[in-house]
């Protein structure tokens, strides 16, 4: 379980976690080691999993966004998650409900570079339909936590 204090320390990290410890220590109102002491714990059991930059996937050259869903044979969904998870376009897989089975958030360099995944990379056993929406605008990409107040 974790404390008020921990939910603190996540905002402030959250908002930015190149802070340091001193700058969240002054922020949340306790010392540094007090910091430095719950940040290794919250690492320890996984709340904290790492720390990356937001990056812009259109000035990377990833112009093209889509959503791809993907139905599978019944009973073969370990087999599919598994290959598609290796794919370098497909950023997050999503088991929903509904008629399809898995929903890919991916990214591509242009229309030939889908083009050649639909057509090769996704053809893989199990997969019985592939459904393509391509992102013509993003209004919200928040990556970052929510935090509600409870």
């Amino acid at each position: 379980m974790i404390s008020g204090l921990d939910k603190k320390i996540l905002k402030s990290l959250n908002q930015n976690a190149r802070k340091s410890f001193r700058e969240v220590a002054t922020e949340v109102g306790t010392s540094t080691t007090s910091i430095y002491n719950n940040v290794k714990k919250l690492e320890k059991m996984g709340v904290i999993k790492g720390y990356i930059p937001l990056l812009d996937e259109e000035v990377l050259g990833n112009e093209f966004a889509a959503l791809i869903s993907l139905r599978f044979t019944q009973g073969k969904w370990k087999e599919v998650i598994d290959e598609i998870s290796k794919l370098p376009q497909v950023r997050a897989v999503y088991d929903v409900t509904g008629e399809m089975d898995l929903i890919c958030i991916c990214y591509f360099t242009g229309r030939k570079e889908l083009d050649e995944f639909l057509k090769n990379q996704l053809q893989l056993p199990h997969v019985e339909r592939v459904l393509t929406h391509i992102v013509l605008n993003v209004y919200k990409d928040e990556r970052r936590t929510i935090f509600r107040e409870s």
